[in-house]
Order: C-alpha cells, then sequence, then structure tokens
C-alpha cells in the first residue's frame, strides 16, 4: 500500500514539471513506522544531494573539483525553464544571446562570440551524451528531462568534446525496467493563445526490458506586430517533438539504452530591426519572405558492461541529422532590400570509448577515446544575401559542403595522497580537421574555394582536492582548453587565410560546504582565466574593406568570483546565484568592418588611427560583470493539499555584442532583470499550477547580430494542468 506521504512528494516531484515540459517520477513502495516518518521529514528539511556525471562517473557536486549548477526535472519546474536560453537565469557567469537560427552561448565570458558555420562553439551542448550540432537547432524544447548539468570553465579535457568555456549536459528520463506502466499528462493553456500537451508512458516489455515513449506539442501566436508588406510567416509558434526509448538488461553486468528524439520546430520567424530603431522590439517592420523551420533526428545507443572487478566499458554512440530554414529581412525595415536566406542540412556522425575504474579505492582512472564527424551541406540557390533580391550583380550567394571531423584519446588518474588528500591529474590529445569546397558568386563574380585546415592540441588538468572534514570542500586546479580554428569564405580576394585555435589556460579555486546539519549548502569560487587567440570578424587586415576572421593576437584576461547557496529550512527552500567578472583584452588593433576603410591595419602592431581602433583594454564580448539569481519557495499544507508559491529573480548586467563597443552602432545589450512566479496546488494525484514568466513584462534585447536587434521573450502566463498514473 502506497502511502500519503509518498503520493505526495513523488507527485511534487514530478508533476511541477509543468513549467518545463518534463517527466513524472514513480512512487515507491512504504509503509514508514513513525520513527521512519521522522527520519523522512529531517531528511525532507536537507538539501538534496547532487550528482555529476559528465565526467562518466557519478560524483557528488559537493566534493566534485568543478564549478557546476545542477538542475533537477523538478528544479526546471521551478524555475520556468524550458528552453536553453533560460539557463542564463539560473547559473552565475552564463549569457545566452539567441538571434533566431544560431545563439551566443558564454560562459565566463568563453563561447561563441561570431556567427558562421565555421566558428564552433566554446560551451558544448549534450543531450544525452552526445554532443549536439554546434549552432544551429537550439531550440530544441526541454521535456520529460532527468537532469541538466551547466559546467563552467574549460571543459572536454576527458571526455567528449572539446569546450573552452563550459558545457551543457541535458538527460532525458530512462525507460525504468520493473516501473510498471506508469506516466504523465500534461495540458496548458496562456496568453498569446498559447495551447500546450506533452506526456510520457512507460511500458514494461518484459523482465529485462522496458520503453518509454515522450511527446511534446505547442502553439502560440505571434509575439511580434510586424508591418510588411512581408511574405511568409508572421513569427507564430507550431512545434512537434517525440522521444522513444528502450531500455534492456539482459544481465546485471550488461545494459543497452537506445533514445530517438524526433522535432518538427516551427517558429515562424525570427523578426528584428536596426539597432538604433527607437520603436518598441516587439513592432517591427519588413519587407520580405520570413521563415524559421528546424528539423531533426537524433538517435543515441549507449552500451555499459561491467566487469567482475569493477571495471566498466561504456560506449556512447550518435547519429545526429537536421535540416534548418531561414528568411529575413536583414535590414529589418519596409523600405530596404537587403535580405537573406539559408537553408542548411547537417549530419552529425560521433562514438566515445570509456573504460572507468571503481569507484573506490585509493586510485581512480578513465581511459577513453572520441571520434565525430560533422558534415554542412549548402544546396544551390539556397544560401543567398541579395541587395536587391535577385540582382546577380550584388548579391552573394554560396553553395558547397563544409565537412569537419575530430578525434581525441583522453585519460584521467586520480590517487588518494591521504584518506583527505586527492591529486588528480588528467590529459587530451585532439586532431581536429576542417575543408571547404564550395561555390561563390559575390558582385557577379564567381570564386571556387577548396582548402582544408588541421589543427591539434594537448590539453590537461592538475588538481588537489582536499576534504577538510566531512562537510567541508577545498579544491584548486590548473586546466587548459581547445576550441578548434576554421575557414573563411571567399570575399573576393582569393583564397583566404584561416583563422587559428583558440586557447585558454584557466586556474580556480573553490570551497564547498555544507551548514545546519545539512539544511544549507555552498559553492565559493575564484578563477582567472588566460584567453589566446579569440576568433573574431574584422576588417581584412591589408584591405578592410572587406570581414574576415582572425585571432586576437594578444591574451585576455577574465577573473571572477562566483558563488551559489542552497537552503531548506522547514517549509521554506531557497537557491540563489552570483557571479563577479572583470576582463581586460589584450593587444589588438582592428577596423570596424561596419565601416568603410582602405588603410591597412595590422592585428598587433597596428598602427592606430581613426579607422584603425586600439583595442587592448576593452570588454571581452558578452561578458557582463554581474549575474545574480535567487529563488524562494514556501509550502503551505491544508490536510490532504500543498498550495507552493514560488518567486525567481534573475539579473544579468549590460554586455557587449562586439569589441569596438561603439554605442552608437548598438553594441551594448542593455541588462536584464526577469521576475517569474508560480502557484502550484497539489490535490491528490492532481497538480494546478499558475504561472507567469517576466511579470514586469520587460522589453530587452535578447542579442545583437547583422546591424539587427533581437528581442527577448515578452511576459507570459497561464495555467497548467497535470496528472500521473
Amino acid at each position: 500500500m502506497k502511502t500519503r506521504i509518498s503520493k505526495e512528494s513523488v507527485l511534487r516531484a514530478s508533476v511541477l514539471l509543468a513549467l518545463s515540459w518534463s517527466g513524472f517520477a514513480s512512487a515507491q513502495e512504504a509503509a514508514p513506522d513513525a520513527k521512519k516518518a521522522d527520519e523522512a521529514k529531517q531528511e525532507a528539511n536537507k538539501v538534496e544531494t547532487i550528482a555529476v556525471t559528465a565526467e562518466r562517473r557519478s560524483k557528488p557536486l559537493q566534493i566534485s573539483p568543478i564549478s557546476a549548477t545542477v538542475l533537477s526535472g523538478d528544479d526546471l519546474a521551478n524555475k520556468g525553464i524550458n528552453v536553453v536560453d533560460q539557463l542564463m537565469f539560473v547559473t552565475p557567469s552564463a549569457t545566452v544571446n539567441n538571434f533566431g537560427q544560431g545563439i551566443d552561448f558564454n560562459i565566463r565570458g568563453i563561447g561563441k562570440g561570431e556567427h558562421n558555420s565555421q566558428t564552433t562553439t566554446g560551451v558544448v551542448t549534450y543531450r544525452d551524451g552526445v554532443a549536439t550540432f554546434p549552432g544551429y537547432f537550439t531550440g530544441e524544447p526541454y521535456y520529460d528531462i532527468a537532469t541538466v548539468e551547466i559546467l563552467r570553465g574549460p571543459q572536454g579535457t576527458f571526455v567528449g568534446q572539446n569546450a573552452t568555456g563550459g558545457a551543457v549536459f541535458m538527460t532525458s528520463n530512462d525507460p525504468i525496467i520493473g516501473g510498471g506502466n506508469s506516466g504523465y499528462v500534461q495540458a496548458q493553456i496562456g496568453n498569446y493563445r498559447d495551447i500546450g500537451l506533452q506526456g510520457a508512458l512507460n511500458i514494461p516489455l518484459g523482465e529485462t526490458l522496458a520503453a518509454r515513449v515522450a511527446f511534446n506539442t505547442e502553439n502560440r501566436d505571434s509575439f511580434w506586430n510586424i508591418d510588411g508588406p512581408y511574405t511568409g510567416s508572421d513569427a507564430r509558434l507550431k512545434m512537434q517533438s517525440a522521444r522513444v526509448g528502450l531500455h534492456w538488461q539482459p544481465t546485471p553486468a550488461f545494459s543497452v539504452l537506445f533514445k530517438t528524439d524526433y522535432s518538427h520546430l516551427d517558429f515562424g520567424a525570427y523578426p528584428a530591426d536596426p539597432v538604433n530603431a527607437t520603436n518598441d522590439l516587439f513592432n517591427v517592420t519588413a519587407n520580405a519572405e520570413l521563415k524559421a523551420v528546424d528539423k531533426l533526428v537524433r538517435s543515441v545507443l549507449t552500451l555499459d558492461y561491467h566487469f567482475a572487478n569493477g571495471i566498466t566499458l561504456r560506449s556512447v554512440s550518435g547519429i545526429q541529422d537536421g535540416t534548418t530554414e531561414y528568411r529575413t529581412d536583414l535590414d529589418g525595415t519596409r523600405t530596404g532590400n537587403n535580405t537573406f536566406k539559408d537553408t542548411v542540412d547537417e549530419r552529425i556522425y560521433s562514438t566515445e570509448l570509456n573504460l572507468i575504474s571503481p569507484n573506490s579505492g585509493w586510485l581512480k582512472w578513465i581511459l577513453g577515446a572520441y571520434w565525430q564527424k560533422d558534415k554542412l551541406t549548402f544546396p544551390p540557390k539556397e544560401f543567398v544575401i541579395g541587395v536587391p533580391p535577385g540582382a546577380v550583380a550584388s548579391e552573394y550567394v554560396l553553395d558547397g559542403t563544409n565537412p569537419k571531423e575530430t578525434k581525441a584519446v583522453f585519460g584521467k588518474i586520480g590517487f588518494d595522497l591521504t584518506d583527505r588528500l586527492e591529486l588528480e591529474l588528467g590529459g587530451r590529445y585532439t586532431r581536429s580537421t576542417t575543408a571547404n569546397d564550395v561555390n561563390v558568386v559575390q558582385y557577379g563574380l564567381p570564386l571556387k574555394q577548396i582548402q582544408e585546415a588541421e589543427y591539434t592540441n594537448f590539453s590537461g588538468k592538475a588538481a588537489l582536492n582536499y576534504k577538510l572534514d566531512p562537510k567541508h570542500f577545498l579544491y584548486a586546479f590548473a586546466a587548459s582548453g581547445f576550441r578548434p580554428g576554421g575557414l573563411n569564405v571567399p570575399v573576393g580576394l582569393g583564397i583566404p587565410a584561416p583563422f587559428d585555435e583558440e586557447k585558454v589556460n584557466s586556474y580556480e579555486a573553490g570551497w564547498k560546504s555544507i551548514w545546519l546539519d545539512g539544511k544549507f549548502r555552498m559553492q565559493l569560487t575564484a578563477f582567472h582565466n588566460d584567453y589566446k587567440n579569440f576568433q573574431v570578424i574584422v576588417g581584412y587586415p591589408t584591405f578592410p574593406t572587406f570581414g574576415f576572421e582572425l585571432n586576437v593576437p594578444g591574451t585576455t584576461k577574465i577573473s571572477g568570483f562566483e558563488a551559489q547557496v542552497q537552503g531548506a529550512f522547514d517549509a521554506w527552500k531557497f537557491d540563489a546565484g552570483l557571479g563577479v567578472m572583470r576582463s581586460r583584452l589584450g593587444t589588438f588593433y582592428a577596423v570596424d568592418p561596419r565601416g568603410a576603410s582602405v588603410v591597412p591595419c595590422d592585428p598587433a602592431t597596428g598602427p592606430a588611427s581613426t579607422a584603425c581602433r586600439a583595442l587592448e583594454g576593452t570588454d571581452q564580448t558578452y561578458a557582463p560583470d554581474l549575474t545574480f539569481n535567487v529563488g524562494v519557495q514556501r509550502e503551505f499544507r491544508w490536510g490532504d493539499d500543498v498550495i507552493t508559491p514560488r518567486f525567481n529573480y534573475a539579473h544579468i548586467s549590460e554586455q557587449w555584442a562586439t569589441l569596438f563597443q561603439n554605442e552608437a552602432r548598438g553594441d551594448r545589450i542593455q541588462s536584464r532583470n526577469i521576475v517569474n512566479a508560480q502557484i502550484a496546488w497539489l490535490h491528490g494525484r492532481y497538480l494546478w499550477t499558475l504561472y507567469g514568466t517576466n511579470l514586469t513584462d520587460q522589453h530587452y534585447v535578447a542579442a545583437i547580430n547583422s546591424g539587427l536587434r533581437f528581442a527577448g521573450y515578452p511576459r507570459q502566463y497561464g495555467l497548467r494542468f497535470a496528472t500521473s498514473f
């Protein structure tokens, strides 16, 4: 017989996933006596122990030498997170600037500053263990989610893909063998005629096999009033996603987990207007075709075999295939003629092999190998920048392929020098290649590019971890990160030179502690990064009329402090995060590609002039000085009912979108202050949630790209209903 305590805790932890489209947990059979009930109450008043799995073994975050924010599906629901954009409101030192077909995801000022397929991302997103598309397909919704781990600082040193800024690991709920027929369904209705439905079902297929099916669908009217004449979509949202998982465990030692995702994401359009426009962000003009559709399929196969001696052999393999279609008015006005369209097909194959030692013992290690092949295809007549459209003499047209490949081997070893002191050492050797086989027509001139580039790197990490006592953990490490370079496409100057890889040397020290008998947890972190070869588009050094991607020759210094706290006191729970950061660009001279100049400008020596700017000492892009977030909730119980109001607030200070920091050209992205709230009413097996996001309806610029400003989400509110079975 299931007790009422078990039902309430499980249903609250599962149904509250409404705001993040997440799944349900299963209730556990229990019949606690009075003593056990008292113990359960004491445990409920403690902050939940959180584990990180990003380095392919589960380890409590509180004793891991890493800066991270780890969110359960319940956490996502409470904070109103259902897409990647909103992660910046729950973790220190992160910014996500969404300009539609791609995002600039930066952590501690490092990630991605330019918007093209050749520039890889420094913040890698993983879904169910595989590194996903590095620039496109960023709008996948979060639904039926188990955990999201946001790691700050260089990652991928030991597993997965390289990352200079950080990594995000999203893990969906697995099928549960022996979990019976269980699941949930959820419906929502909100302003802008927002209607959504989602659910999941766990299906037993025998004693050793189970399946899980999950789906998500949402339709919503446009946020924008668009004054045309334009063609195509008015930015109405129509999205459908589904996931099928199979979990087979024929023996205790061997398991197979397979998942396939499908998404058809019709965002309608990404309306935008000039950066210096004075009108409201949601009242825009356009006279071009508007479209924004992503279609993708992802399949992930994870195999685990546990040897009798405790060693685990694991493989994680993925196949991802997507097509993105984008049409926009590039000048953002009803009178201009500058338009852009593209259709891009991307396919990624990847596999990772790990040999993992047991978690116990004085010596722990992991060995691995990684391979990934990523090919982008630009069909003929689909990538076009036109001024005006159809004018051959002034259009820029591109077609062809851009294949990229990564191969890596890595290893990590940890020594218990004493029962309190541990030394961790690790390294990774990577070889990355990229190639262009493209045809370009610029100003009526046909150009052909067949070019390859190769980048190799060894990165590593050395950490000292010290358990001061069972409740206090200290660590310090030095680590390096690597992001490969890429190829410039032709711009009328012949075959251009490639741009080099980025490197970061990171130094970090942290203190993690538990107070008040587990009711309060804290993480404090100080870090410093020496960031080399930042990849940026500027005027071509010898003829600045053309834009060109190259590397900042000097070393950028980025330093900061971060704090995270969590508390649980009887019916009250709270969490907060703080990030303080300062950055200073290294030696760099450059011409702003938005201005006309023919005077040479050497990146290392200049000389400085009106056009050739000396940029040393300026702020790093997408590196706000201050980020802050806080959430508070309180439970009220009346008999069998539980009412839980929650309040969330996040602040991200102003930041720069380019190194030139020209306010007249709209380079400054203003600060964001986001207020979310919800009231959840749990009644038996049913949960009603009244929610609101961006309650102050702040109209803020979410990103700047190609001279346009893109709006963040306005105020949304509504009601969600969910039940489990």
